[in-house]
């Protein structure tokens, strides 16, 4: 971990390796607000309007990886998180911990640490209670990516009628989601959504995703984003555990971890790994099965390995 200055703030932690380097803001946070290959642009998205802004009584998006508690309130979701975070690096893991928020009183910490020679890292999530009464939520990890990527969702595999009665494609949808609009595309095996600048209306859809990886396309750059799936266990927004939602600013990826109720003095954990892949990927149900799935496999491979 070394310290350097960033996009306004001066005080930013920067973690790499030869495949890829990532910095989160000390002066706000917990976040990371980049990651990249060494010295290419930006994944992930920053807000210009926020870029080196800290204090005060006014939200903030800023852009780039943040921990949110599902499900969304606005209030209880948008506690500010403009203040410094405490800070350690301890065999090569960089802790990030948010002050205890003043209305949930919840604390928020992010653990990241870079895999030593790949293009990978891992990112756990922890919310913890620190009030005098138990909170129902999901914790929530939402990545804000660059704009003009497309985001990529696997459906569960098919299988024929009438062996299978039973349905296994739960979605989501938000009051504002239309399927008409042009940023989707709904394919049998992969839904994909593209994000553009001239198009300023959300779109949101959420679902329960049991193979446990999301990825997100930005020209030649491929980003692949793991989790443990809990199929059996209770969730918020219908049962989601994974969500995509753009504008015309940004791209989001999110998973979010299985309801959990967390007593005075509890905590929960939500884990993710992420991976790079330089690569080109085209658009379709036969591109992404041709093209994207050998790297979500290779990403798989790479997780186990790297726990043992």
């Amino acid at each position: 971990m070394e310290l350097v200055a960033y996009a306004g703030w001066e005080r930013c932690a920067r973690l790499k390796n030869s495949e890829l380097e990532l910095v989160c803001p000390l002066d706000i946070g917990p976040r990371v607000i980049r990651l990249a290959r060494p010295g290419g642009p930006n994944l992930m998205q920053e807000l210009a309007a926020d870029r080196g802004q800290r204090g005060g009584e006014r939200w903030r998006l800023y852009g780039g990886h943040r921990l949110w508690h599902a499900p969304e309130h606005p209030v209880r979701t948008y506690e500010l998180d403009n203040e410094p975070v405490a800070v350690s690096f301890e065999r090569g893991v960089l802790r990030l911990a948010q002050r205890v928020e003043p209305k949930t009183r919840l604390a928020k910490t992010l653990e990241i640490e870079v895999h030593p020679r790949e293009a990978q890292v891992r990112v756990l999530h922890r919310i913890r209670n620190e009030g005098l009464f138990a909170v129902e939520l999901a914790p929530w990890a939402a990545t804000v990516m660059a704009v003009q990527g497309r985001a990529i969702l696997p459906q569960e595999p098919a299988a024929a009628h009438p062996e299978a009665l039973l349905p296994a494609r739960p979605l989501v949808l938000w009051p504002y989601t239309d399927l008409s609009d042009p940023r989707w595309t709904l394919g049998a095996r992969f839904l994909e959504l593209t994000q553009d600048p001239a198009r300023r209306e959300p779109q949101k859809i959420g679902a329960l995703n049991k193979q446990g990886w999301l990825a997100a396309v930005h020209g030649g750059t491929v980003f692949v984003k793991t989790f443990r799936a809990f199929p059996d266990a209770p969730h918020t927004d219908y049962g989601s555990n994974c969500e995509l939602f753009t504008n015309g600013d940004f791209i989001e990826v999110e998973t979010l971890g299985p309801l959990a109720r967390l007593e005075p003095g509890a905590e929960v954990c939500h884990s993710e790994h992420w991976h790079l892949f330089d690569a080109a990927v085209g658009r379709g149900d036969a591109a992404l099965t041709r093209e994207l799935l050998p790297l979500v496999r290779e990403a798989q491979r790479r997780d186990a390995a790297w726990q043992r």
